[in-house]
């Protein structure tokens, strides 16, 4: 078969799963950083994707380490079928989560201009964007696995 980049056991997916934790990381990270996230439901469910999204590819950059130190092969039918399935699940949420937070962002921002100003209702917009933006990166990377996962076990 065919090695695709971003297999299972690859240096490609390994530096895939690295890059998805990392991303999810500094999504998090942003938000937490941010005063006032909490009071908002779409900023605390992707917290949470992104918080899930950090394990699993934590987990799965830890078995491709293993796989890689001891030359194991990943892509057997039921190690690739739980893959595709998590790989999946977190990439819906986090597409959610990312899409639910650009909406409060933009609602925020653009028309209620919560950003503006100095006051009371000032919000720190600029972090909750930057946060966005890193939860989307994390959602290519996590789509380009789900679509190597899909494609890898439809030929094992």
């Amino acid at each position: 078969m065919k090695e695709l980049i971003g297999s299972p056991g690859t240096v490609s997916g390994l530096v895939l799963r690295i890059g998805q934790c990392a991303f999810a990381a500094a999504s998090v990270g942003f938000m937490v950083s941010a005063s006032g996230f909490s009071g908002y439901t779409a900023f605390c469910y992707l917290i949470a994707s992104m918080g899930l999204q950090m394990l699993w590819s934590f987990g799965l950059a830890c078995l491709d380490g293993y796989a890689l130190r001891r030359k194991r092969d990943l892509q057997n039918p039921v190690l690739v079928s739980l893959f595709v399935v998590g790989d999946w699940v977190t990439a819906m949420l986090s597409l959610a989560a990312a899409c639910s937070s650009a909406g409060v962002i933009v609602l925020y921002a653009k028309d209620l201009k919560f950003c503006k100003g100095h006051g009371h209702d000032h919000l720190p917009c600029n972090r909750f964007e930057i946060s966005v933006v890193l939860a989307f990166i994390t959602w290519v990377l996590i789509a380009t696995s789900s679509h190597v996962m899909f494609w890898i076990l439809a030929s094992v």
